[in-house]
């Protein structure tokens, strides 16, 4: 039974699995977004290094340093009341050593008041994983399409690769981690990874049979410029919303009907 008077823990995460319940996961960046998502029933945030293109407008996550994931979670960690939150370690923050890993992650969980970080990676990163965890540091793996691994990929694609997959999955969860992001892989895949663990799978362009998925909150509110993955449902259109807004505003302005009467004083 998950305890709403307070933040969800990483067991109660866990057994969220084995209780059958789908998980809702959605990135956060600042304190308001994450308090309405909070407050709407969001399982998790995910303070996602996805800030770099969606906040600092970046082609790709590759630039976004430690101090702005410290500096984006700490707001989202004073907004969530309910929701678990997961922080994102960036680029060369635990791949250069593993007490170099251990140091950063801990930075995190020690400056932000998350509960838990995410890496990408799965038998490359088991050693990492493993010590993280036995640090007393909760670890969210991520397998599949890694965007950290841009580069190396070729861009970013469908990930087909059944048995590296089904190892760096397997490997990840032998290691210690409580939770896999399954990322752009097709769905009978994801679905034989998902039945042959027992923590629970995060898709996002993974299908439907994953234990519970998580989206990008820029894209799903329509906030995204430019190309949206397939992936992404669209539940608003607020770049619209907000355009709208700002032009009817400098119109008023113009116009010297805004402020009217009502908004000043005397």
């Amino acid at each position: 039974m998950v305890n709403h008077s307070r933040p969800l823990s990483v067991p109660e995460f866990v057994a969220l699995k084995q209780a059958g319940r789908k998980i809702t996961m959605l990135t956060a960046y600042d304190y308001p977004t994450a308090r309405a998502l909070d407050e709407a029933g969001v399982d998790s945030l995910l303070v996602g290094d996805t800030l770099g293109m969606v906040v600092q407008g970046r082609e790709n996550t590759l630039g976004v340093r430690l101090e702005d994931i410290i500096y984006h979670a700490e707001m989202v960690s004073r907004a969530a009341q309910h929701a678990l939150v997961v922080a994102d370690m960036p680029f060369l923050s635990y791949q250069v050593s593993v007490p170099e890993a251990i140091a950063n992650a801990g930075r995190i969980l020690k400056e932000t008041r998350c509960q838990a970080i995410k890496l990408e990676g799965g038998a490359d990163q088991a050693a990492t994983i493993s010590a993280l965890v036995g640090a007393g540091i909760p670890v969210m793996a991520h397998v599949g399409l890694r965007p950290q691994n841009v580069h190396q990929m070729g861009g970013y694609k469908v990930q087909r690769d059944a048995e590296r997959l089904m190892n760096d999955a397997t490997a990840a969860e032998q290691a210690g981690a409580f939770s896999i992001v399954l990322e752009c892989i097709p769905r009978e895949l994801a679905r034989q990874i998902t039945d042959r663990l027992s923590i629970p799978t995060i898709g996002i362009g993974a299908g439907a049979d994953c234990d519970g998925q998580v989206l990008v909150t820029h894209d799903m509110l329509g906030l995204t410029s430019g190309h949206v993955p397939k992936f992404v449902k669209q539940y608003a259109d607020l770049q619209t919303i907000i355009g709208d807004a700002a032009r009817q505003y400098c119109q008023e302005v113009r116009d010297a009907t805004f402020p009217a009467e009502e908004h000043g004083f005397r």
